[in-house]
């Protein structure tokens, strides 16, 4: 089974603007043998148990409920709002969200292998942190939580990457 790995955003990705405006960026991928849709993915990745725990979060402390139900109409692009998020931008094997305060992004990407191999998909998972810009002095500044949190956000987007993988590889998208 491959790693999950880091490496540079996809030159077509979404969030690419924010990584040339100055947010903070990051990327994960995951190769998986086997072709898998846009929508299949998104699915998964939101369906997953470790998922469901920030679901259940985001319910009790922020009043932002939801059901797989809505996962998966958000895959199907049949919802503009999912959770804490709204959709920002779409494309056939890409969807980019933004979260109700404005201030971060969550984006998945899916690539059949592109040397040819349909039976082989890349998966992506990257978020976006835009900075508070000083009203005053226009100075960029991430804030101390975000420093805090980096190394965990680091943890929990491999996390969520290898259970949307794990999902996808024994569930019904696998058959």
């Amino acid at each position: 089974m491959t790693a999950i790995q880091t490496g540079e955003l996809p030159q077509a990705a979404l969030l690419n603007k924010y990584r040339q405006q100055g947010a903070y960026t990051d990327c994960y991928f995951i190769d998986v043998p086997r072709a898998i849709s846009q929508a299949e993915y998104v699915e998964a990745f939101y369906t997953t148990g470790v998922f469901r725990i920030e679901r259940t979060i985001l319910a009790l402390l922020a009043s932002k409920p939801s059901t797989d139900l809505q996962a998966r109409q958000l895959a199907a692009d049949e919802a503009a709002h999912f959770a804490a998020w709204s959709v920002e931008d779409r494309a056939p094997n890409q969807l980019l969200l933004c979260d109700f305060l404005g201030r971060t992004r969550s984006w998945l990407m899916s690539v059949v292998d592109e040397s040819g191999n349909p039976s082989n998909t890349r998966l992506y998972f990257g978020s976006a942190v835009v900075p508070n810009v000083d009203r005053v002095s226009g100075r960029v500044c991430f804030g101390y939580g975000f420093h805090a949190l980096l190394g965990f956000h680091r943890l929990y987007s491999r996390t969520l990457l290898g259970a949307a993988r794990a999902r996808l590889q024994r569930s019904k998208y696998g058959k």
